[in-house]
This record gives C-alpha cells, sequence and structure tokens, in this order.
C-alpha cells in the first residue's frame, strides 16, 4: 500500500488493474457505541458517509451502498470462530476529519446503531459498488476516541496477531 494514500485514490483502482480479485482493507477505528471492552473488530456492512472522497464515485447518499451481504454473512460466520478475537457486524461512521467527532455528531451516529468511527469505508464501497469490485472493510476498534487512559491500546503485537486471524477468516 501507498504511504498516507488510504487506497482512496489511484492506488485502490491500479490493484485491480493488477489483477486483484478482492480488496480487504482493516483501519484502525474509534469506539462510538458501548458493545463491549477494545480492542475487537467490526466487519462493516455499510459506512455513513462524511469524508467527501466517496462522492466521486457515486451520487450523494447518506450511506454507501453495503457489500454483497452474502459474502458478509460467510465472512461473519467464519470469524465468529476465532478464538479469543470479537468481530462484531455493524455500520461505522466515515469521516476524515477528526474534529467533526462532535459530541453532538458522536450521539448521531449512536442513534443510527454505528459502532465505530473510521477513515476509508466509505470511500472504499462506493468505489466498489462503482467499478463492481470486491472490498471487504474491517475497523480495529482500538480506542474511545483519547477519553480514558491506555486508550490507543490495540492489543498484542499492536493487533498484529489478531487483524492476521480476522484477515485468515475472510479468506
Amino acid at each position: 500500500m501507498c504511504s498516507g494514500c488510504s487506497l482512496r485514490g489511484a492506488c485502490r483502482r491500479q490493484l485491480f488493474a493488477s489483477g486483484c480479485e478482492l480488496l480487504v482493507r482493516v483501519t484502525s477505528a474509534g469506539h462510538i457505541t458501548d458493545c463491549g471492552p477494545t480492542p475487537y473488530f467490526v466487519l462493516i456492512d455499510r459506512a455513513l458517509r462524511d469524508e467527501g472522497t466517496s462522492y466521486h464515485d457515486l451520487p450523494p447518499n447518506s450511506f454507501a451502498p453495503a457489500p454483497d451481504l452474502q459474502f458478509i454473512d460467510r465472512i461473519q460466520n467464519a470469524a465468529s470462530g476465532l478464538s479469543g478475537i470479537t468481530v462484531q457486524r455493524s455500520a461505522t461512521w466515515t469521516t476524515n476529519a477528526p474534529y467533526r467527532e462532535t459530541e453532538e455528531a458522536i450521539a448521531g451516529a449512536r442513534a443510527q446503531n454505528i459502532l465505530a468511527v473510521e477513515m476509508e469505508a466509505a470511500a472504499l464501497y462506493a468505489f466498489a459498488a462503482a467499478q463492481r469490485r470486491s472490498v471487504i472493510c474491517f475497523a480495529h476498534v482500538t480506542n474511545a476516541m483519547a477519553q480514558t487512559e491506555g486508550d490507543f491500546e490495540k492489543g498484542e503485537a499492536d493487533g498484529a496477531t489478531a487483524t492476521l486471524a480476522v484477515l485468515a477468516a475472510t479468506g
């Protein structure tokens, strides 16, 4: 992956032009709705669009289109068998401006049953829908947006071990 691009630009197109058949993205995320202790993963089944980039691929709408729900179901079933790793299925809020994460905006996200805030899923899902490509996004929820001490603890090996297990379950 290119440093700093978050797969928003030409890189995602280049991956598929180079033969990629499935793009699996794991991104760090902040906790919006309480569903247990962090860290945990969210298998993102839809993403609230608040970042701007997704509008390059699709017309305005509140949420980026969901990926193939049968594929999401299959991944959820595989991930549910992971020992010691929590994977929730839910929507996320995509924003690339941390200062938009106001108490009011967070309350609005909670009201829509959104578990986490991240920076990429809406753009990737909009791209996938517009280009008819296979993309799956996970959010690795590691913090409550600096609300508690040790808030950015990602787990063993900074979450690498758990992330690799989730990716293997996706395959």
